[in-house]
C-alpha cells in the first residue's frame, strides 16, 4: 500500500486501544482481517461496493461488519464504501432509479406539486404532506430494486476483476523473475 495512504488507515494497536471498540476487540485482532491477501483484499472491495451502493447511510459500519464476518480485508472494506459519494450519489441513484422503473414497467412517476407552501398549513394531513409522502412511497419500489441490481453486479464484478488483476501481476512478476535468473545464469 502506499505510504501516503497509509497514514489514514488506523493500525491494530490504535484500534485494540480505542476505548469505544473495546467490546469488539477479539473479533477485530484476527490477523486477516488486516493483511493483504488477494482473497480478503478482493471480498473486501467487493463487500465495500456492496454496501456502497445498497445502503445509503451508515455504509462503513455495514462493510466492516461483513468483512469481519466473511474475515476478509477490513480498510478494503471500508475504503470502497466511498463508491457513492456526494459527487456520485446523485447520478448513481437517479440511474438506479431508472433501471428499476424500467424493469418493473414504471413509465413514468407521480411528482408531488410543491408549488403550495406549507407555511399557512398546520394540520396533520395536509394535502401537500400527503402529496409529499406519495411522491416519495412511489420513487421507493423503482429506486430499491435498481441499487439491489446494481450493488450484486458491481460488487460480484469488483471481486472478479480484482482476483484477476492480482493473480495477472502474480502471474507477470513470476514470468519477469523467470526472464531475470534465466539471463543472469547461462
Amino acid at each position: 500500500m502506499h505510504p501516503r495512504l497509509r497514514r489514514f488507515i488506523p493500525t491494530r494497536e490504535q484500534i485494540h486501544d480505542n476505548r469505544w471498540l473495546s467490546w469488539l476487540r477479539p473479533h477485530l485482532m484476527h490477523p486477516r482481517l488486516w493483511h493483504f491477501s488477494r482473497r480478503g483484499v478482493s471480498v473486501g472491495v467487493g463487500l465495500g461496493v456492496f454496501f456502497g451502493l445498497l445502503v445509503p447511510i451508515a455504509q462503513i459500519p455495514f462493510a466492516a461488519g461483513a468483512a469481519v464476518m466473511l474475515r476478509a480485508n477490513v480498510p478494503a472494506a471500508i475504503g470502497s464504501t466511498l463508491v457513492t459519494n456526494p459527487v456520485t450519489f446523485a447520478p448513481i441513484y437517479v440511474l438506479a432509479h431508472r433501471v428499476g422503473a424500467r424493469l418493473l414497467g414504471v413509465d413514468h412517476v407521480e411528482t408531488p406539486d410543491y408549488s403550495a407552501p406549507p407555511v399557512a398549513v398546520i394540520e396533520p394531513q395536509a394535502r401537500w404532506w400527503h402529496q409529499v409522502w406519495s411522491g416519495l412511497l412511489a420513487l421507493g419500489p423503482p429506486l430499491l430494486l435498481g441499487l439491489s441490481l446494481f450493488a450484486v453486479i458491481a460488487g460480484f464484478l469488483t471481486y472478479a476483476l480484482i482476483m484477476l488483476a492480482w493473480r495477472l501481476k502474480t502471474t507477470w512478476a513470476w514470468k519477469y523473475r523467470k526472464r531475470k535468473t534465466s539471463k543472469s545464469n547461462p
